[in-house]
């Protein structure tokens, strides 16, 4: 299909959107939310009927998922509807949506069938499979099922948005349209975080809407609190340097050094030390990827050279600070005072182990880490119950296995990304493997910095992006091989 017939289509979905948003604006100061919702399912139903003797199953499919990808960002901030424990935000609704048109175009054409034969990344994807089965066995022995059936809802939802993109993004160009939707989407949630920042005032989805006054200068944009954009903007900030580096426009070259420059200043504002660590790391990474070949042994070369002297100098205190986090007898403190934020954490990882070594290593289940550190905390944790370490909530809820499978898939992909970068790819490959190598690298550091990334989206997003790049990269040199047969 065309970009030019693919922008018609994109425009069309817009138009058909926008016409039941303004009808059922009209409904808003007597219809509920759910009514709302009723309405303009029913028309985007119509535009379906209407468009499909004209466009075919995937012409249909794109337009929704791109409207998908974008709508994961404005999360639940402007529009939500409460069922029960269950809430729906838009990018939920689309989600089912094209759930529902997947099995659909399943029924009625052997195109699903053909895409999946093209997926090159069939192991990841069953490694998702297999960890959300294992979820569904861990309901067995968890203490809340409720917690355990909302948290594999979300971890579902991740996953199966991971599978669509995976099916239906396998051409560089789509891969392209995604990375800019993000880039796009990511500049109107930096403005909402400057008037944050400058106004001191915070949309009702944040923890500092009506807050304490002294944080109200933290930037939480759309997000629950500062830390978790921070996360999101320490991934986004290396999507903008690889665009700066790899545009040829001098216009957009200029763009995108200031954008990089206002996420980095975004996550200056929040305060999150994981998320400027990140960075760093990210930064280390990227300058690496760049050397010329023949630099890079002598690089590595020094920098363990230069750990293993810090180690050296350093072994003293770093003895002491481990020994007094996470070795030494916990010490009662003054409830009246808060509990010092390293203490904290250390005694949030603490309690982690102590569940994981408690249940043989098969982990608490599918989201009863809160439930424990709520009702069995063995250290003072100060009423937190979120552990606040991404590896570290896997390995509490789901066991040890699990934990080691995401990181050996994340370093898969790492691995994979880089061996692409290597083979000499095109300008517009190197924007996607450097922005994603980076980013990575980034998010593995600052994903300590959130309460929990269970709810947080883009994590899933941003998978999902680097998944279907390697996945079309695969595609591509399959492709490649067949042709010099």
């Amino acid at each position: 299909m065309s970009v030019k017939r693919s922008a018609v289509n994109v425009l069309i979905w817009l138009a058909a959107l926008t016409a039941g948003l303004a009808f059922t604006h009209l409904l808003a100061q007597t219809s509920s939310k759910k009514i709302l919702c009723f309405f303009l399912l029913l028309i985007a139903l119509a535009v379906i009927l209407l468009l499909k003797p004209y466009l075919s199953y995937e012409q249909l499919m794109m337009p929704v998922i791109y409207l998908l990808i974008a709508a994961t960002f404005a999360n639940n901030a402007f529009f939500s509807i409460k069922l029960g424990f269950f809430s729906l935000f838009p990018y939920r609704i689309l989600l089912i949506a094209a759930a529902v048109w997947l099995i659909w175009e399943m029924l009625n054409s052997q195109d699903p069938i053909e895409r999946w034969n093209r997926v090159q990344v069939k192991g990841i994807l069953a490694f998702f499979a297999f960890w959300f089965c294992y979820g569904m066995i861990s309901l067995l022995w968890v203490k809340s099922v409720t917690d355990g059936l909302k948290y594999l809802s979300l971890l579902g939802m991740g996953m199966f948005f991971v599978f669509l993109i995976v099916m239906y993004f396998q051409k560089l160009e789509r891969l392209l349209a995604f990375y800019y939707i993000w880039m796009v989407m990511t500049v109107f949630l930096m403005v909402i975080g400057l008037y944050n920042h400058f106004t001191l005032h915070h949309l009702p989805s944040s923890t500092l809407y009506n807050g304490p006054q002294y944080k109200q200068h933290y930037p939480t944009s759309v997000f629950f609190n500062q830390n978790d954009f921070a996360t999101f903007l320490s991934i986004s900030f290396f999507f903008y340097a690889a665009f700066f580096k790899n545009v040829k426009n001098s216009y957009l070259k200029i763009a995108g050094l200031i954008l990089a420059c206002c996420s980095l200043y975004l996550i200056v504002l929040t305060g999150s030390r994981a998320s400027i660590l990140g960075v760093i790391a990210g930064l280390f990474l990227y300058a690496f990827i760049l050397l010329p070949r023949f630099l890079k042994k002598w690089v590595l070369i020094a920098a363990a050279c230069g750990f293993a002297a810090f180690a050296v100098l350093f072994a003293g205190k770093i003895t002491n600070v481990v020994y007094t986090l996470f070795l030494a007898p916990q010490t009662a403190h003054d409830f009246s005072e808060p509990l010092p934020s390293n203490v904290a954490r250390a005694n949030l990882l603490k309690n982690a182990g102590h569940y994981v070594l408690d249940t043989y290593g098969f982990g608490v289940g599918a989201g009863n880490v809160p439930y424990y550190l709520e009702h069995h905390a063995i250290f003072d944790t100060d009423q937190v119950v979120e552990v606040h370490n991404w590896l570290v909530e896997i390995m509490a809820n789901f066991g040890v296995i699990m934990m080691l499978g995401y990181v050996t898939m994340y370093g898969y992909l790492m691995l994979l990304l880089y061996r692409f970068y290597k083979s000499r790819l095109t300008s517009r490959y190197k924007l996607l493997l450097e922005g994603l190598l980076a980013a990575l690298i980034s998010f593995l550091v600052s994903s300590i910095s959130p309460s929990s990334m269970s709810n947080l989206y883009f994590h899933w997003v941003f998978l999902a992006l680097v998944i279907a790049t390697v996945n079309t990269l695969r595609i591509k040199g399959t492709d490649e091989t067949e042709r010099f047969r």
